[in-house]
């Protein structure tokens, strides 16, 4: 029996147990930075498979390590854990889901259930097939990928243990099921944040003159960052800009003394992602200050992601490892607009994060990320697991250090 042959066999052994699992995790979802119930679980699934299990510091992150005993190389496979607060809709957009989510008010409307069973099964069916490489692997499983919040403490926590590789992947609603997207360098936007107050004098709704109104400010600054992307930026390097709240007054015949102003700016050049957040704070400060008014900026205004860049050459790996596994399978897509905490391992060592497809347009199962009628398909993780284990193969198998 081929290599090949070897992955799709142990695939079907697991298949129930692959489907257990999601639904589990898609039943039971936590919040970023509160997977405790989550955490647990998976620990306890690591630690029965042998895999030896280290918490990170003041996080619900950990990693678990398999190794070989064998000299080689050390590849991370990264998964996220956390769900988001969206209650979910127990139709997607033709049918009644499968499973649903027994936590109200929360919900897996990003897929991170797909991610953490391919990781999981990934790092089971590696131990099973050992014989085939040498090397070490960490499963990485990352605290809140939502916020952010993860990221640190994981990289600190990795910093020392000599990975050549991380290897992550995403499920998408744009992908036909045993379809993939893989990026060589630039694949998610960097994301910096934006949450400001512009502070004026409130007044009575009657002599608008006796007070400061932080409302005809906000509207100016939001008419001045329009035109402000035309003039001040490299149209070259393309920086988007989305207002996403404004808050400001309660009643008709009140003028209120402060506004808020929420967005994100997102960006593939992190040089050019900074230079405009600059551009939003200053354009926000003299706008305010010419209409009488202060700015305040919270903590959320600041690189919130880096942009994910893909290193070339294990992205050319992933795709022959790819065409050898499942053909006609890779399709040319764009880069994402969407933000992604996986940059980080890039700062540790080369990096390569992959999208597998999860539409079935026939079901329904095609509603965007971050929405309640989210649904996917679940033989996307067969796909998604066969992909992780041979690169994982492939790549310890290259040469021992």
């Amino acid at each position: 029996m081929t290599l090949i042959e070897k992955i799709k066999e142990e695939i079907k052994l697991n298949k129930d147990d692959i489907l257990k699992t999601r639904r589990y995790l898609h039943e039971y979802p936590e919040v970023s930075s509160h997977e405790y119930e989550t955490s647990k679980y998976l620990k306890k699934r690591c630690k029965d498979l042998g895999f030896i299990v280290e918490d990170v510091e003041g996080s619900t992150g950990f990693t678990a390590l398999f190794d070989t005993k064998k000299p080689g190389k050390t590849i991370g496979i990264r998964t996220d854990l956390d769900a988001l607060a969206i209650d979910e809709d127990i139709y997607n957009l033709k049918n009644k889901k499968l499973v649903v989510s027994k936590n109200p008010g929360v919900s897996h409307a990003c897929g991170h259930d797909s991610h953490m069973t391919v990781a999981l099964f990934a790092g089971k069916i590696l131990k099973d097939l050992a014989d085939q490489y040498c090397g070490k692997i960490y499963l990485i499983f990352e605290e809140a990928e939502e916020t952010g919040a993860g990221i640190n403490p994981m990289l600190d926590h990795l910093k020392d243990k000599g990975l050549d590789a991380v290897y992550g992947n995403h499920q998408s609603p744009g992908l036909d099921v045993g379809k993939f997207s893989i990026k060589e360098g630039p694949a998610y936007a960097g994301c910096g944040g934006l949450d400001f107050d512009v502070i004026g004098k409130g007044g009575h709704g009657s002599r608008p003159d006796k007070a400061v109104n932080p409302l005809i400010a906000t509207s100016h600054i939001i008419t001045a960052l329009n035109s402000a992307w035309n003039n001040q930026l490299d149209l070259e390097k393309p920086v988007s800009l989305g207002i996403g709240a404004i808050n400001g007054g309660s009643a008709a015949n009140v003028i209120c003394d402060r506004a808020n102003i929420k967005g994100t700016l997102r960006f593939f050049d992190l040089e050019e992602g900074k230079k405009a957040l600059e551009v939003v704070k200053n354009i926000a400060d003299l706008t305010a200050r010419a209409h009488g008014c202060t700015v305040k900026f919270h903590d959320y205004t600041k690189v919130v992601a880096e942009p994910v860049i893909n290193d070339e050459g294990l992205a050319k790996k992933v795709k022959e490892s790819l065409n050898s596994l499942y053909e006609d399978a890779l399709i040319e897509s764009p880069k994402l607009w969407i933000s992604e905490s996986f940059y980080g391992y890039s700062k540790l060592c080369p990096s390569i994060f992959i999208n597998f497809g999860t539409k079935n347009e026939a079901e329904g199962k095609v509603s965007d990320l971050h929405t309640a009628k989210f649904d996917l398909d679940e033989r996307g993780i067969d796909y998604a697991l066969g992909l992780a284990i041979k690169f994982a193969i492939d790549f310890l198998k290259e040469s021992d250090r």
